[in-house]
């Protein structure tokens, strides 16, 4: 995990802990009312009932910031806001609809209860959510709206978190367009500079940077090394055999280590990994879907692991939906619409699984792990499948 910060509530969504918050003071803070109506002592209405109710001298007010001083007594109500402070004396609330205003008296107003009511009905204990000293979320919890909602509820207005890890992303090839740019004959748009950032930050990284560059062997080795400032570099393109892939040498140049070069997988095999003073380097294909895939598998567990991030993804125990042709010797990442049926989960691929038929991400909810071993797939065998519309969609 990276070095760890204090981070505003208010800008903490989707950052991660870095150590166990412990509630200082019960949640909520006092005893108070569930209901509006009437705070009273139990026993005053052991023989209420619906003909004769039992008639209460009201002595005060409590409302939601604004406790009453006064001590309920026998025979004696206050009028009570939802969430107000339950005032001595009172053990009960009496909703307001479950009473009827009484006759005015030389003391003062009356209402009248006509129910009996057991103990404790409708008051919140102090404590009853969270007790004083109590762990309320432990380190690597990811902080969503509802743990945001519950450090505020324990008064931590400056969560510890772990660091984002800084990320950058280098793109590479001549033929490279950009979005808006005019087309020209052996152009192709550079779709990985929009995909892979959103899934680094769907990660919780922090893209510092996201440059392209071409095969040019002086310009890339320049573009590498203002790369590898980041905690974790993605190059994307130039890491295969080709005559033009210069990428390998760029890195060896700037004093990258190489870990792994080449994966039995599909799609994505030529796939390289290193590091350089602790720092992470992956050199992903630059096939779109290859891109994509290598970084949801190799990247993005990185990633969470860097951020502290206490635990993975799952995979689903699924059933194939259809016949899928392969052979063995690489896994095969195939993505996979996810349908729930009969409690059982059915993964249909998304149509043709070719690393450049980008389109194919488009409404995959999983990519369907078939092993190097394995060969051809049949419609109703086992398979599982690793989650990924979360990370696909997150706003990071």
């Amino acid at each position: 995990p990276s070095a760890t910060e204090p981070v505003e509530l208010a800008q903490a969504f989707g950052r991660v802990l870095a150590s166990e918050v412990v509630s200082p003071a019960p949640v909520p803070p006092f005893t108070g009312s569930a209901m509006d109506g009437y705070a009273v002592r139990a026993e005053d209405l052991r023989v209420a009932a619906p003909r004769s109710p039992v008639s209460l001298q009201l002595v005060g007010e409590s409302r939601a910031g604004h406790p009453c001083s006064a001590v309920v007594g026998g025979g004696e109500a206050v009028a009570i806001s939802t969430g107000a402070v339950l005032p001595r004396g009172a053990d009960t609330v009496v909703p307001v609809e479950s009473t009827r205003a009484g006759q005015g008296t030389a003391m003062g107003e009356t209402v009248e209860v006509a129910e009996r009511l057991v103990r404790g009905t409708f008051v919140r204990a102090a404590g009853g959510d969270i007790d004083a000293g109590a762990s309320v979320l432990s380190g690597g919890t990811k902080l969503g709206a509802a743990e945001l909602g519950v450090l505020a509820s324990v008064g931590c207005g400056l969560p510890v978190c772990t660091r984002r890890p800084r990320v950058r992303i280098l793109t590479t090839g001549d033929e490279l367009l950009a979005a808006d740019e005019p087309a020209r004959v052996g152009g192709v748009r550079d779709s990985n500079r929009h995909t892979l950032p959103h899934l680094a930050r769907s990660s919780g990284a922090q893209v510092t940077g996201v440059d392209s560059v071409g095969d040019d062997p002086a310009s890339l080795k320049a573009a590498v090394a203002g790369a590898l400032q980041a905690d974790l570099t993605v190059i994307c393109g130039g890491v295969s055999v080709g005559e033009h892939d210069h990428v390998k040498d760029a890195l060896r140049t700037a004093g990258v280590s190489e870990r792994f070069s080449g994966i039995a997988l599909k799609p994505g095999k030529p796939t390289w990994f290193g590091t350089r003073d602790g720092k992470l380097v992956f050199g992903l294909p630059g096939n779109p879907v290859s891109a994509m895939v290598t970084f949801i598998l190799l990247v993005a567990p990185a990633l969470r692991n860097m951020c502290g991030v206490a635990a993975e993804e799952e995979p689903l125990s699924a059933v194939l939906a259809e016949d899928y042709e392969k052979r063995p010797g690489r896994a095969h990442a195939v993505r996979c619409r996810m349908q729930r049926r009969n409690g059982q989960w059915w993964a249909t691929p998304t149509g043709a699984q070719d690393s450049h038929l980008l389109s194919s991400m488009i409404g995959a909810d999983g990519l369907a792990m078939v092993p190097r071993s394995s060969g051809s797939v049949r419609a109703g065998d086992p398979v599982e499948v690793l989650p990924i519309r979360d990370l696909m969609s997150s706003l990071g």
